[in-house]
């Protein structure tokens, strides 16, 4: 721990921390991150750290040497605030989607609250952080940002680069990021050798007296939603041989996962397992889009194989790649007509979203007008993948659910799988091998899901949408790395957790709490 008089900071693994002053968290976060071609974050090693620590000031200074790249880093503070200034030059070309620095802004007494945003050129604006979730980013060409929060004026001062800033709660981060490079510039780049990066962010602090934010927060009191297990197609005969415990755990419903790239097949495997545990089918179909007949033949295929469907939720396949900002959408069918050719042939309930995570259904909103239900999923190690961090997305969950509700405008709202581990990655090529079981972002395979952090994870998802008006959950896998019981048949303490929400389906829970709208929002 950085201290300072009023100033704290948490220094780990080369960044800092729950920035506070006077007690109160006015950063989330800074860090020097280097991000590789598929957006994972580079493992950094450390090297030469040096802490020197008075009574009212501190400095930092060390190296990291991320992949091929080596870093200089040096942070220093005092009672007025602190300074981190990052260097680099590499030693060959070194290919990156980005190298420098993001700070972490929070959410609590942030979101829809006054900011003033300087740019550039010397112009400043006063305005407001987005309330509802901003599909894009809110804030561009940043040079400095200067925000209110419980008693404090923070004032952040960007230098070296051309800063921008995403809503990251579209991601259940519990943060607006701001970073370096626009996403509309070209990625992978190159940085050349010898040429140095500098980049330098500077924070000072004031006494400030404002209203407080939000006079009263919304008071919901909808049932428990229904709980759901998802099975992929290569999980069937685990989950076929394990079908007893299914039964004990008892989730009202299971979602079918087959995507249509790959072919229908698997549609009798999952008739089976309704044989063997009879509950409410949900199909997600991953649509290939690539025949005019293909709702056709998938509603034939699932007549042929016996599969009773309870709903069917359509996503092109195209869809589970996000498109970042700047980017070129991918060619695909107008949703509304590959809503129409489901609602053709398919007579259960018909859902559209995202089979990926929110931040995707918040840039491409569907048609309402043939849907029954919308859905979509969230991963809470998108950025980041430590313990404290996983636990804070938990802050991130009501906004996204009442900017989910506030799209979904009065259809049925699902929530989708909403595991640790990442089950396919919208934003590269992969999800990140992880062999050694280590915390790291965007694995498909996170070593907490046997532990009790991921039933400690899971009961604090179900606190935070309880009162929503969610009807269905799916917040785990029956078997494989995102599920809720092992290959030898034991229930991991995330099945106990699954179990007892099962149970609790349709039942009234303590009212869920939600930040009420703010008074404006930006234009």
């Amino acid at each position: 721990m950085l201290t300072a008089g009023p100033l704290s900071a948490r220094l780990e693994d080369g960044a800092l921390h729950d920035i506070r002053w006077n007690g109160v968290e006015a950063i989330r976060g800074i860090a020097w991150l280097v991000r590789d071609r598929d957006w994972g974050t580079v493992p950094a090693r450390i090297e030469g750290m040096r802490v020197d620590q008075g009574a009212d000031r501190f400095s930092v200074s060390f190296d990291t040497v991320t992949g091929g790249l080596r870093s200089h880093l040096r942070i220093v503070g005092d009672a007025a605030g602190l300074r981190f200034d990052g260097r680099a030059i590499p030693d060959a070309d070194f290919e990156t989607n980005r190298t420098g620095f993001t700070i972490l802004h929070p959410i609590a007494g942030v979101a829809g609250e006054w900011v003033r945003i300087g740019h550039a050129d010397g112009r400043a604006e006063e305005t407001v952080f987005p309330d509802l979730i901003a599909p894009w980013q809110p804030f561009m060409d940043i040079a400095s940002i200067t925000h209110r929060i419980d008693g404090a004026e923070v004032s952040c001062l960007l230098d070296g680069d051309v800063f921008e800033m995403e809503d990251q709660r579209a991601w259940s981060d519990a943060s607006f990021k701001t970073y370096c490079r626009p996403l509309a510039l070209p990625w992978p780049y190159v940085l050349p050798k010898g040429q140095a990066v500098r980049q330098s962010v500077t924070v000072t602090f004031r006494p400030a007296h404002h209203a407080p934010p939000r006079a009263a927060p919304m008071e919901l009191n909808a049932p428990m939603p229904q709980i759901g297990l998802v099975i992929a197609p290569e999980e069937i005969s685990e989950a076929l041989r394990h079908a007893p415990l299914l039964a004990e755990v008892a989730p009202q419903r299971i979602l079918c996962h087959i995507d249509g790239t790959v072919g229908l097949d698997p549609l009798r495997g999952f008739a089976a397992l309704q044989a063997a545990y009879p509950a409410e089918y949900d199909l997600e179909y991953i649509a290939a889009c690539d025949r005019p007949d293909e709702m056709a033949r998938l509603a034939e295929a699932v007549a042929q194989s016996g599969l009773r469907l309870a709903s069917v939720m359509v996503c092109p396949a195209v869809d589970r790649q996000s498109t970042p900002p700047g980017s070129v959408w991918p060619d695909c069918p107008p949703l509304a007509s590959l809503y129409a050719a489901a609602r053709a042939v398919f007579d259960v309930p018909l859902g559209g979203g995202m089979a990926s995570y929110f931040t995707e259904l918040n840039r491409k909103r569907p048609p309402l007008d043939l849907l029954d239900f919308v859905t979509h999923g969230t991963n809470p190690i998108v950025h980041a993948a430590g313990d404290a961090s996983v636990m804070q997305t938990l802050e991130a969950i009501p906004h996204i659910l009442r900017s989910a509700l506030a799209i979904a405008q009065g259809r049925e709202y699902r929530l989708g799988p909403t595991m640790i581990g990442m089950r396919q990655n919208p934003y590269g090529s992969r999800t990140i091998p992880n062999p050694d079981g280590r915390r790291i972002c965007m694995a498909a395979e996170d070593p907490r899901q046997k532990t009790d952090f991921a039933a400690a994870f899971t009961a604090g998802y179900a606190a935070a949408l309880a009162g929503f008006p969610v009807a269905a959950w799916v917040p785990a896998a029956f078997t494989g790395p995102r599920g809720i019981v092992g290959a030898d048949g034991t229930l991991w303490p995330v099945g106990e957790v699954v179990a007892k929400l099962a149970r609790m389906a349709g039942k009234r829970a303590a009212q869920g709490l939600a930040p009420p709208p703010s008074r404006t929002q930006p234009k």
